[in-house]
């Protein structure tokens, strides 16, 4: 079926059907996963915590692209600046900050297991759950819960729910198609009471598959997600959940903003189409040469336990694997070669040499393996609530760069870079590398808090401490004058809260919270160039951590009609991590910038209606000011940065989003509008504001005897086919040559951003059963 005869049937179906008000009697059993109609249209929600929360219902998520990340769901949330490259959230080029802080900054984690990158802190949406399965995504925009497994969420914390299994067996399906030969098909199973063992569950695959909406190249994304669940007594409950997921993405290039203006959309901005070795980059930006594999899976067992009327314990243990290539096209030397400072006396034979130098695959690969728990105990006694616990967390992660060489047609074997024998090997047998290091990193932390309720509830009160112990050993197996790459940071993290309810619609809030992160891996090891064993990306060992200080002071309504909240924010930041890529022999890896001490303030808004006549509403906003407290080290001088604006700190947001759901009808239009953010410390670049809208119908039939409430959808993504830079992809100190304190001359470098994803549309057709 095209997709204009799809929607040509949608909306036939819609006319006649709309008025139908005989039919809404089954709305309530049709729709047994989710509320129907939510406030703000499954935007907003009453809270009665100490910190801000905004949280992302099933309501909403129900009516959006099934494809949505995690990151796309939360973008009209106060605070989230996401930044895309292509409409249907396959590409890992994503980025999400949240008032102002990247997403290395925000602590990912789903039903008490951590799904931050282990060595880099950041998170990859598209690994982490198909949204079907998505109960509620919670965004903490400026505090983490004390028993939070995270070590990097200044930023923040995402915390993510799966649904339930059902009690009784069946299941849910769904296929989509849309533009640039999008397909995807979805297929969750539940099985029920598992004969009297009190144990349910259910387990869902997918696969989706679409071409790259600029330049050439597919993605292709396979994707698991499980959870059993069996309760017990008092509440008591035990779980086993997880995700797998396989995809394999071409690389969109980042581009300048000269280049963005000269070309769009097209032309250079893209890979090549053809392998050329003759082109102005030798063949090297063949899109087959930057396909980037990644496997992932994520396996959790929450377990709650009350051990008597007053005592319980929370226990989650969790394990992660995870491994991908980042490629890139590259050349390499036949002759003259380095392993790491040291020459090599090999002389290589690739095919397709010219004058002694050929294409070849460059891989930068990693696999690492994590795996700890946390346990916390809770004495109820009187008006307190203590918690106790303990978190310990083990990873290791092995990164490496070798070569594949690549044949007449552009064709390199295994992109996964996994068999040694289809790499560029030595005469010794040994793979021609330009990095390998292999870091153990162990974090120890005790906690404890108090949750105190006084006045019948009227007054909270938070109290806790958290003491961090990271350990990192690591070697640099590279020749050079670098092996081993030791640190032992210790944090003390203490935190205060209150929350002071008025009466029963109207409180207010406060808390100061403290965080810490350690510099990414990369801070600590060279790599080299192959060709004249140079270093290619230094190492930063003297990186110190990142600390801050936060603070929230903030109002709550929660009417008959009306539920809002508004926040003020406070951060002040010491050796502030900025995240950023670096290119190493091509491939694009993360690392950070120190930026030294930093000043956050602002304020943020939501409002959400409850529903009149089917019909809600949303807003949010957002004002930041987010200034750089010093001059920063460039080279042996200082740029005058003291007093400029921070990079990827928008200072106006704005989000609103219409809904109307009469059980059967359902139409969603969303817009969002993010101001300028500076790409460079010295503010001499910026990315222009731009605004973007979407728009989501269907309508939902009642249910037969076997099937459970179908549901045709049709979602318009950029419905305006914006073309625009959605962030800023690699922050520079300074674009323009700059001089600095000292009179040195401090060369520029042009910052690189991400180009949002175009138009697109999507049908879906849907079932429980």
């Amino acid at each position: 079926m095209t997709l204009r005869r799809a929607f040509i049937l949608l909306c036939l179906t819609l006319l006649p059907s709309a008025g139908r008000a005989e039919e809404t009697v089954t709305v309530h059993r049709q729709r047994d996963t989710a509320k129907l109609n939510q406030p703000g249209g499954g935007l907003i929600r009453p809270e009665n915590g100490v910190r801000a929360v905004s949280t992302v219902e099933r309501d909403f998520i129900d009516r959006q692209s099934p494809t949505a990340t995690a990151y796309q769901l939360v973008a009209l949330l106060p605070g989230a600046n996401v930044a895309t490259s292509d409409p249907f959230g396959f590409s890992p080029s994503t980025n999400i900050t949240v008032r102002g802080l990247n997403n290395d900054a925000i602590g990912y984690v789903l039903e008490g297991m951590p799904l931050n990158d282990a060595a880099y802190y950041g998170g990859y949406p598209s690994q982490f759950a198909d949204s079907e399965n998505y109960r509620q995504i919670a965004l903490a925009q400026g505090s983490v819960d004390l028993d939070s497994p995270v070590l990097n969420a200044a930023g923040g914390l995402m915390r993510l729910q799966f649904l339930d299994p059902g009690l009784k067996p069946g299941g849910q399906a769904s296929v989509s198609y849309g533009s640039y030969n999008m397909n995807r098909e979805f297929l969750r199973l539940e099985t029920g009471e598992i004969g009297s063992s009190g144990v349910r569950g259910f387990v869902s695959y997918s696969h989706g598959a679409t071409d790259n909406w600029r330049g050439p190249g597919r993605d292709t994304r396979q994707h698991v997600d499980f959870k059993f669940l069996r309760e017990w007594g008092q509440g008591a409950r035990a779980s086993v959940l997880g995700s797998w997921n396989n995809t394999i993405t071409s690389w969109y290039p980042q581009v300048t903003q000269q280049d963005f203006k000269s070309y769009g959309i097209g032309g250079p901005n893209n890979l090549a189409a053809r392998y050329d070795v003759n082109d102005a980059n030798a063949g090297t930006d063949y899109w087959r040469l930057w396909r980037n594999p990644e496997r992932t899976l994520y396996v959790g067992a929450p377990v709650h336990l009350p051990l008597t009327r007053r005592l319980s314990l929370d226990v989650t243990p969790y394990t992660q694997f995870a491994y991908g290539n980042v490629p890139s096209g590259s050349t390499l030397s036949e002759t003259g070669l380095y392993e790491g400072t040291a020459p090599l006396p090999d002389t290589l034979d690739l095919p397709g040499a010219v004058d002694g130098a050929a294409t070849v695959r460059a891989n930068y690969s990693q696999r690492s393996y994590r795996s700890g728990f946390t346990a916390t105990l809770h004495y109820k006694a009187g008006w307190n609530d203590f918690l106790l616990g303990y978190w310990y967390d083990y990873t290791d992660d092995n990164e490496r760069q070798s070569f594949t060489a690549v044949n007449a047609l552009g064709y390199a074997p295994d992109i996964w870079a996994e068999k040694r024998r289809a790499t560029i090997l030595l005469a010794n047998g040994q793979q021609l590398l330009s990095a390998s290091d292999h870091t153990i990193a162990q974090t120890n932390a005790l906690f404890a808090g108090d949750h105190i309720t006084l006045l019948g509830g009227r007054l909270v009160l938070d109290a806790g401490f958290k003491m961090v112990m990271l350990q990192r050993n690591g070697v640099n197996a590279m020749p050079g004058p670098q092996y081993h790459a030791n640190v032992n940071d210790a944090e003390p993290l203490p935190r205060l809260g209150l929350r002071w309810r008025f009466n029963t619609t109207d409180q207010i809030f406060f808390n100061a919270t403290t965080n810490f992160r350690a510099p990414d891996e990369t801070a600590f090891y060279n790599s080299y160039d192959p060709t004249s064993g140079a270093i290619e990306v230094a190492a930063a060992p003297g990186t110190k951590p990142e600390y801050s200080i936060s603070e929230e002071l903030g109002y709550r309504h929660a009417g008959r009609w009306l539920i809002g909240r508004a926040t003020l924010f406070n951060y002040n930041f010491t050796n502030r991590q900025i995240s950023t890529l670096v290119s190493e022999n091509g491939s694009l890896i993360q690392s950070t910038i120190n930026a030294g001490g930093q000043t956050s303030r602002g304020v943020d808004v939501e409002l959400g209606t409850r529903p009149w006549h089917h019909l809600t509403t949303y807003v949010s906003g957002e004002y930041l000011h987010a200034t750089i407290d010093n001059n920063i080290l460039a080279g042996g001088d200082l740029l005058p940065t003291r007093g400029k604006i921070a990079v990827r700190s928008p200072t106006l947001q704005a989000a609103a989003s219409l809904s109307y759901d009469d059980g059967h009808v359902f139409v969603v239009a969303t817009v969002k509008y993010t101001g300028h953010q500076f790409a460079t410390f010295m503010n001499d670049e910026r990315l222009a504001d731009h605004t973007t809208g979407n728009l989501a119908l269907g309508y939902r039939f009642s249910d037969t005897d076997h099937l459970h409430a179908p549901t045709l959808r049709m979602n318009f993504i950029n419905i305006t086919d914006e073309h625009y830079l959605s962030g800023v992809a690699t922050p520079e100190l300074n674009a323009r040559n700059t001089t600095g304190i000292y009179g040195t001359t401090i060369t520029g470098n042009a910052p690189n951003y991400y180009i949002g994803g175009g138009f697109a549309a999507l049908f879906t057709a849907s079932t429980g059963f």
